[in-house]
């Protein structure tokens, strides 16, 4: 994360357990990495909510689109890894 070579771009959703997703890297070298979001879970300290709101009218469908990196604005069960996200898109880079 602290590469200046790196930047995230995506994230791939696993609705059946979220850790299991992969966030989704694009190096200078034109290589894109998958990185499991459970390698990075430790970087979030906040809520966790249990209730998944994927096709209910509240949800923003934020996950269906790979390249979709905004922050969940509703208590989803998916909502912590797009927190993680934020996190990662703000690390400061070396």
């Amino acid at each position: 994360m602290e590469d200046p070579s790196l930047d995230i771009i995506g994230f791939q959703v696993d609705f059946d357990d979220p850790e299991e997703g992969f966030f989704l890297f694009n190096h200078t070298c034109e290589t894109t990495l998958a990185i499991r979001v459970g390698k990075f879970e430790d970087l979030y300290e906040g809520p966790i909510f249990s209730e998944r709101l994927m096709n209910t009218d509240e949800c923003p469908q934020y996950c269906l689109h790979k390249s979709e990196l905004r922050p969940c604005p509703i208590k989803c069960e998916c909502a912590y890894v797009r927190e993680i996200i934020q996190i990662i898109k703000h690390w400061p880079k070396k």
